[in-house]
């Protein structure tokens, strides 16, 4: 399924969710590396943009919004995934957040997580 794939990033401050999502990739045959904040993964984009980014939301410092805008304004397009425990958040369709596939609630189904994963990267 992820042959070709380079590598997919998770940005979330809570480390049972960057374990749990990192775990559930790699078994599925995803290569990962994982984030604890928004500024940690920008400061890995010097080795190269991921396929696609998997984003909480809710975070300090630098919100997964605030990720969002900020790649967007550098000119970076990356196929992106939000995940929140909120579901009033609407991302999808506006300018500012060029690349977001969609939004999926937490906790999440390995499904809709496959089926978003395999849209932002391209697989049919």
């Amino acid at each position: 399924m992820a042959e070709g794939l380079t590598w997919i990033a998770i940005v979330d401050d809570d480390p049972s969710v960057l374990r749990s999502l990192t775990r559930t990739l790699r078994v599925h045959g995803f290569q990962t590396k994982a984030f604890g904040s928004a500024h940690q993964f920008l400061a890995a984009l010097s080795d190269g943009a991921p396929a696609c980014l998997i984003v909480d939301v809710q975070m300090p410092g630098m919100t997964g919004v605030e990720l969002i805008q900020h790649l967007t304004s550098a000119g970076i397009h990356i196929p992106t995934i939000v995940v929140s425990a909120h579901s009033d958040i609407r991302v999808p369709g506006r300018p500012e957040f060029d690349g977001v596939i969609t939004v999926l609630p937490k906790p999440l189904r390995n499904a809709a997580l496959f089926s978003a994963i395999k849209a932002a990267i391209g697989e049919p």
